[in-house]
């Protein structure tokens, strides 16, 4: 899209905060009780089009038709896993670039799995949407719209939802103010008003972006993708470790954790013979001792384009004895969707 035809282009309904949305009607000569309306009909009732919204005139509700855009996303393909419990929808974005959703159900959870860019630029190796290389970012408004189109789903199933992880397509810190301004507006008490804490943004490690979430008043879950519990082997799997050497990441999530006083997860995916190994543990248990953390241990979920294999169920517990030996919290992950290339690793443009 060109600067001009952004200049020209309508306002995303999903973009805009309160606020905003409350300056453009007032720019319309509409009081500010009529973007309230708006407001909640976009986050409390899932109105989808101008037409929904009776409790505004007609004149106004043609205005919004002419001078706004009320969808991003466009549904393309969707797939069922076969326990029906994980469902994963395939949008195109207005420039037809690729983004998947997955919806996760379990006893009386409803969680979202979300995309913040459209691929992603961190590479790493076992991972599909890192093999798709970036594409480019979300708008808050686009991650936004994601929940809202399930929430409107499961709405009619007379189910919400309950939890998001930000662990979909993209790292979510590589894109931070589009995401932090997503959970924001999700958390909105006029809004989807859902907790912040039943929020969950997973990383690769971007210490910086790390370092500033610390700052944010936001009570939001942090999970970090470790995968390596030493520099030479993290490094061939996550190319973001030669920036961010494992030393790093862990004084920034060590301060996130004293700050906030907040338990951190670390993600790890296991492979078999690679980082499944009780060196790897005894390493990863010395890293983590003492902190408020819980390791969430994940057999590799299959992509086309790494070799490796899932840990075997017998290695995968004598890690996890290694680690409770230790003191240290872990749990084996129970892998969802992965006859649909659901899993955790497995999102692409496929």
């Amino acid at each position: 899209m060109t600067d001009d035809q952004k200049s020209t282009a309508k306002p995303y309904i999903y973009d805009l905060d309160l606020h905003e949305l409350t300056a453009l009607l007032k720019s319309w000569g509409e009081p500010s009780f009529r973007a309230r309306q708006i407001w909640q009909g976009l986050y409390q009732h899932w109105w989808r089009q101008p037409e929904d919204f009776t409790t505004l005139s007609k004149t106004l509700r043609q205005r919004l038709v002419d001078k706004v855009e009320f969808s991003h996303l466009r549904p393309i393909t969707e797939l069922k896993s076969s326990d029906e419990e994980t469902l994963k929808t395939l949008f195109f974005l207005p420039d037809e670039q690729p983004i998947e959703t997955v919806r996760m159900r379990y006893n009386k959870r409803r969680t979202l799995c979300i995309s913040t860019q459209a691929g992603c630029a961190m590479g790493c190796t076992f991972c599909a949407t890192g093999q798709m290389g970036f594409l480019r970012h979300l708008s808050s408004g686009e991650i936004v719209e994601q929940v809202i189109y399930f929430s409107r789903r499961l709405a009619v199933q007379k189910e919400r939802v309950t939890n998001i992880v930000v662990m979909g397509m993209g790292e979510p810190l590589h894109n931070y103010q589009p995401t932090l301004d997503a959970i924001r507006r999700l958390n909105h008490p006029e809004g989807l008003n859902l907790g912040a804490r039943r929020f969950t943004i997973s990383t690769v490690g971007l210490v910086p972006q790390i370092r500033q979430l610390i700052t944010e008043d936001v009570q939001i879950n942090l999970a970090i993708s470790l995968h390596a519990a030493d520099d030479e082997l993290r490094a061939t799997m996550l190319p973001v470790n030669r920036r961010y050497p494992i030393a790093d990441l862990m004084d920034a999530v060590r301060e996130y954790s004293r700050t906030t006083r907040r338990r951190v997860t670390f993600e790890w995916a296991l492979i078999q013979q690679i980082n499944d190994t009780p060196e790897q543990a005894q390493k990863l248990a010395a890293i983590l001792k003492g902190m408020l953390a819980h390791v969430n241990l994940i057999p590799l979920n299959p992509t086309l384009g790494f070799k490796g294999e899932a840990s075997s169920q017998g290695r995968a517990r004598q890690f996890q004895q290694i680690l409770e030996n230790e003191g240290i919290a872990c749990t084996i992950r129970l892998r969802r969707g992965i006859d649909i290339q659901a899993g955790c690793g497995q999102l692409a443009s496929r």
